[in-house]
């Protein structure tokens, strides 16, 4: 049995560790992904999260190779990797609050407030911020 939470939302930097192997994943954030994998765990991705993962990767080819929407398309055909779409109180969260000056990380972390669920990263101004359960 799996202790811990059993579902998150992730960041756009430890999707990208993750599509590129895990190795860079913390300890924590690396089993996460291999829950989910074995589909013993759920995470969610934002959707800000799809933007900024093709503006990380400058419109090219993701890690695989595959075009940003096939690299999606494949990883939301596993059910245990769920797109969440933006929504105006994520927005309203974000303006409220927000871990540093980056629109991304306010809206990614505004995710994990409305969801109430911790959010996978290794970002330090999230972790200060303290307003959401940080897993790495």
């Amino acid at each position: 049995m799996r202790k811990g939470p059993t579902a998150a939302v992730c960041d756009t930097h430890a999707l990208v560790y993750y599509a590129f192997g895990g190795q860079r994943l913390g300890r924590r954030a690396a089993a996460f992904f291999d829950a989910a994998d074995a589909r013993e765990a759920t995470i969610y991705v934002p959707a800000v999260v799809i933007v900024e993962f093709g503006f990380v990767l400058g419109g090219r080819r993701s890690p695989s190779a595959t075009p940003l929407r096939d690299f999606f398309e494949d990883l939301f055909a596993n059910p245990a990797f769920q797109p969440f779409d933006l929504t105006p109180e994520q927005v309203f969260l974000a303006n409220e609050a927000r871990p540093n000056n980056d629109p991304f990380d306010g809206l990614i972390c505004a995710a994990a407030r409305r969801l109430d669920l911790p959010l996978i990263t290794r970002d330090a101004d999230i972790e200060r911020w303290g307003q959401v359960r940080v897993l790495w």
